[in-house]
This record gives C-alpha cells, structure tokens and sequence, in this order.
C-alpha cells in the first residue's frame, strides 16, 4: 500500500541507494494511466509549495521589489510539459545509445524523481520560516541532488554501467534540447522573461 507513511522513508532510501529503489520501483510494473495521474498530483504539490514559499519570501523580501509574476496554472502546465519532455527524452536518447529502458519506465523514475524533490521542497519551505538563509543552501543542495538521482536513475533504467558517461549524456541532451526550445520560442514569438 503506496501511503506517507511508505513513501516518506522510501525517499529518505532513495538518496542512499538510488539504484536499488529505482530498480523496485521498476519492478512494480505500474500503468501509464496511474503514472500519468501520479505525475500530475506531484506537480500540483510541487505548484502548491512553490506558491506557499513565494508567500513567505515575501515577507522577508524588501517592499516595492519588482518580481514578475506567473500564474500558478501556467507555472503548473509549464512544469507538467517539462517533465513530459523529460520522460520522451530519458527513453528516447537512452534507447539511441544503447539503453534497454521501457517507456513507462523512464515515467515512473521521473514520478519518483518529483516526488522526492517536492519532499526536498517542504523542508525548504519550512525553512523559510525558521531561517530563510537556510532555504538558499537547500535550494542549491536540492539541484545537485536532482542530478545525481537522475543519474543513478537513467543508468538504471537503461542498464548502463558507467555513471560519468551517463551524466555526461545527460548534460550534452539538456543543452541541446534547451537550444532547441529556444528556437522553437523564437520562431514562434514567444520571449522568455529576463533573456530579452
């Protein structure tokens, strides 16, 4: 039975042992329809604390402070697209060099993957509260921690022995298909916010 109370310490084994957990989680052969479903619940989580920790920054933020603004909604759809390009891309290019991964399994890695970083996320939001210094480290702690889970993780799923090799993969198709995004914004007219 999948509750809080075996997910939570299932997250905490996960920073231990990235490859054996991946490997259960494989193993349980989950539906696309509920990965699907499990997706959208993490970003909608991930969402909600975003908007509770925004709400707190700014009472620690100076008044008259000029921040751009993004609907939760849009934020949502635009955080639920990236992890759908995401899932694409971990079995497409994994598939490309070699690897042995199923669709469905590049899903669910990136299910847990969000779940753990939105685990990451209440303890910065908490954070905030208590000493919002503390948060900024979290933050920072949380990027190299995403990457390393994402490492182990694709390796896994693909069975690719070498980590190095794998994380190099990894960088070299975020550049490019962070290239090609900004391509595809430009042709369409569509300005990110501070790339002007």
């Amino acid at each position: 039975m999948m509750n809080l109370s075996t997910l939570v310490p299932m997250a905490l084994e996960t920073v231990k042992d990235p490859r054996a957990v991946a490997q259960r989680l494989v193993a349980l052969n989950l539906g696309r329809d509920v990965l699907w479903q499990a997706l959208a619940l993490v970003v909608v989580l991930s969402i909600l604390l975003a908007e509770l920790g925004a709400l707190f920054r700014g009472n620690f933020s100076a008044v008259g402070q000029d921040t751009p603004f993004i609907s939760p909604l849009r934020m949502g759809l635009i955080q639920f697209s990236l992890l759908v390009m995401m899932v694409f891309a971990i079995f497409w290019v994994g598939r490309a060099v070699g690897g042995t991964g199923r669709f469905q399994d590049g899903l669910v890695i990136v299910v847990w993957l969000q779940f753990c970083m939105v685990c990451l996320q209440v303890i910065q939001t908490v954070a905030l509260l208590v000493l919002p210094a503390l948060a900024w480290v979290i933050g920072v702690f949380g990027l190299v921690l995403f990457l390393w889970l994402l490492t182990h993780f694709v390796a896994t799923v693909h069975g690719f022995v070498s980590l190095p090799k794998t994380f190099a993969m990894i960088v070299v198709s975020s550049f490019g298909f962070a290239f090609g995004l900004s391509l595809i914004l430009a042709l369409i007219g569509i300005s990110v916010p501070g790339m002007e």
